[in-house]
């Protein structure tokens, strides 16, 4: 079972990803380092190191389905 609170929700606007806010900083509508295309390979099996770009926290994404980001350590 994969545990809610390691998930954070994401959005594909116009070919880039967006979270709606920060879940360290708490900034709105971030861009987030990472294309779509990324998704697939993290599905696959290859983790992905992120950084928010608004307060510099890095995660590392180790899965995704189509609606959340699964990280390696809680986020809520």
């Amino acid at each position: 079972m994969i545990p809610f609170s390691h998930t954070w929700p994401y959005d594909i606007t116009l070919g880039d990803m967006y979270v709606q806010y920060c879940p360290f900083c708490d900034k709105e509508n971030v861009l987030l380092p990472m294309k779509p295309d990324e998704l697939q390979l993290v599905r696959d099996g290859k983790k992905r190191l992120l950084v928010f770009p608004c307060c510099k926290t890095s995660l590392t994404v180790i899965d995704n389905d189509a609606d959340y980001l699964l990280f390696d350590r809680s986020v809520r």
